[in-house]
Formats: C-alpha cells, structure tokens, sequence
C-alpha cells in the first residue's frame, strides 16, 4: 500500500506541476485588484459540485486576506442569490469541463443585469465556447483524475484549488498585506491568536 500512496502523491504532484503558467495569472490579478481596491467591489465565485466547493473555498481564503470575495450558488442565483451582485463586482468561475449548465446560465443572468461585468474562468477545457467568452482564462492543464474509475473530481480539484491558492498570495503581496491586517480580519481560533502574537512580537521586539 505504502508504494500506491507513493504513486497517488506523485500524479498530485505532476498535475500541480504542470499546470500552465502564463501572463492570465497576472491579467486577473490586476482585474480583481482593479473591481476590489479601486472599484470597491467584491470577487463573486461560483461553481458547481465539488467546483463549487473550491470556489466557497477560494472565496472564504480571499477574505480573510484583504480581498472581500463571497460564494454565490450558481442553482440559487436563479432563485433570487443573484441579488448580491452589485456593478463593480468581479466573477470567478469554475468549471472543468467548461460546459456545466448552471454556470453558462449564470453568465446569461449576470450579464442581463451588468452586460460588462468580467470573469475569470478556472476549467480544464479552454476550448470551449465559455472559455472564448471569458476575459481571464485559467487553465487547469485537464490532468487525468487519479481516481481508479477516472471520474470522480481528485486531481482536477487539487489542480483548481491551487490555482485558487495562487491568486489568493499574488493578490496578498500586490495589496501589501501585513499580520497586522490580517489580526484584524481573523480574531478567533488558533490562527487569530498566533497572529495576535506575531504582531505583539513586532511591536515589542526587545522583549
């Protein structure tokens, strides 16, 4: 077993290794930091199944580190979440196939309310007619899942939540974002508190 577990962390590994790298990272970087820090508004991410939960994921890390950012369901927008939109907001979509229906429709229903609102998409699939439509495309580099049935999302998922990681301290390190800042955004538990420490300890050097 210990040689399959072996097996398993070195197709993860490849598949992070070759995702593509190219200038998008920093295109939406700009992007978001344009809609966010200028703008005033907010990064709205959105998925479906095990996509969306990597988006709520992003999403959640984005703001706890100096970039508001909220996870919108692409089923529910349909049914009243799109409400949450607002004209400078900024959407980050993800989708490995490209093609999933809820977040096509989602695009149509965004655009009905703000026809000139960006997004940026994180799929596996850059071909298709989404990826085209698309102001930022982030591709995934389609690694083959390493599920035994080659189906179910494993690799492509560990692919996406790293792309998200990225933006995540590109975007932290274009903002300047301290201890300091992040003390103030994340109070409780054991991360609140070893930042609390990690302040003090700046502020107090010779103690």
């Amino acid at each position: 077993m210990t040689d399959e577990i072996k097996k398993i962390l070195a197709h993860e590994a490849n598949a992070i290794l070759n995702i593509p790298v190219n200038y998008s990272y920093e295109k939406a970087v700009n992007l978001i930091y344009e809609h966010v820090h200028e703008r005033q508004g907010k990064v709205v991410a959105s998925g479906m199944g095990k996509a969306g939960q990597i988006a709520l994921n992003i999403a959640t890390t984005l703001s706890s580190t100096g970039t508001p950012a909220v996870f919108m369901h692409p089923a529910e927008a349909q049914h009243g979440d799109l409400g949450m939109i607002q004209a400078n907001d900024i959407l980050l979509l993800i989708s490995n196939s490209g093609k999933t229906r809820e977040i096509v429709e989602l695009i149509g229903l965004v655009r009905n309310l703000y026809p000139q609102m960006p997004f940026i998409l994180i799929t596996g699939n850059p071909e298709t007619e989404l990826a085209q439509m698309a102001n930022v495309l982030l591709p995934t580099g389609n690694p083959q899942e390493v599920c035994t049935l080659g189906l179910t999302p494993t690799t492509s998922t560990t692919v996406m939540t790293v792309i998200g990681d990225i933006l995540v301290v590109l975007l932290m390190k274009k903002i300047n974002f301290t201890h300091e800042d992040y003390a103030k955004r994340h109070h409780g538990g054991y991360l609140g508190h070893k930042s609390r420490l990690l302040v003090e300890s700046k502020s107090n050097p010779n103690e």
